[in-house]
């Protein structure tokens, strides 16, 4: 049955598709850009080529502090050279540590880009940022109930990490920001909007930290 039947509305893992071959273009330093050859149609025997970054995944954090109704969220502002621009981001960072759990993924990056521990942890949003171009997926947390981190235990940062801002910002100037198209990294769009969605619903579409990802 189909969504229009009134089925479930959910997007599925598909891996019928014959993969005949791969070749690695180019090996970078966070990504490799691939080629499969993929049977598309099963009954059709010619494969076609599809290009793509063959990329580890990553996970991004909202952190939220505030009394009810006044909320506000982390921004840091982080220059991206393939854009030419100075983007406010929320806490993000790449799974590149091999069989690390997701949490402790985003944990780490709270600790490393903001000096913040939060106790509560909830799955926001599940994302492919290209699903065109990239195999990328990108979970986006929410933490709560925030401390920040000794200054004896602060992480080193290093190379443009090392003078990123931070703003506290209310999360109805944020989601505004968004609408006005003053906010442009995906993370923090997605993030922001699936944060306000979820305050409007009473908090009640969080979905538990250990939630299973579709990746």
């Amino acid at each position: 049955m189909t969504p229009s039947d009134g089925g479930a509305l959910a997007d599925a893992k598909d891996e019928g598709r014959e993969v005949v071959g791969r070749t690695r273009l180019h090996a970078g330093k966070v990504f490799d850009l691939v080629a499969d050859e993929v049977r598309l149609d099963p009954d059709d025997g010619e494969p076609v080529v599809r290009e793509y970054l063959d990329h580890p995944g990553a996970v991004a954090v909202v952190a939220l502090r505030g009394e009810p109704g006044a909320e506000e969220v982390l921004l840091i502002q982080q220059y991206r050279h393939p854009v030419r621009a100075l983007l406010w981001e929320i806490p993000a960072g790449l799974l590149d540590v091999d069989g690390e759990d997701y949490v402790t993924a985003a944990a780490r990056e709270l600790h490393e880009e903001a000096d913040l521990r939060a106790e509560r942890w909830d799955v926001l949003v599940d994302y492919f940022t290209s699903p065109g171009g990239s195999d990328e997926s990108l979970r986006v947390y929410l933490a709560r109930d925030l401390t920040e981190v000794h200054e004896d235990d602060r992480h080193a940062r290093e190379d443009e990490e090392r003078d990123m801002p931070t703003r506290w910002v209310s999360l109805d100037e944020a989601v505004a920001a968004v609408h006005t198209g003053d906010l442009h990294n995906p993370s923090a769009v997605v993030g922001i909007l699936a944060t306000a969605s979820a305050r409007a619903q009473g908090w009640a579409a969080l979905r538990p930290a250990d939630t299973p990802w579709m990746r």
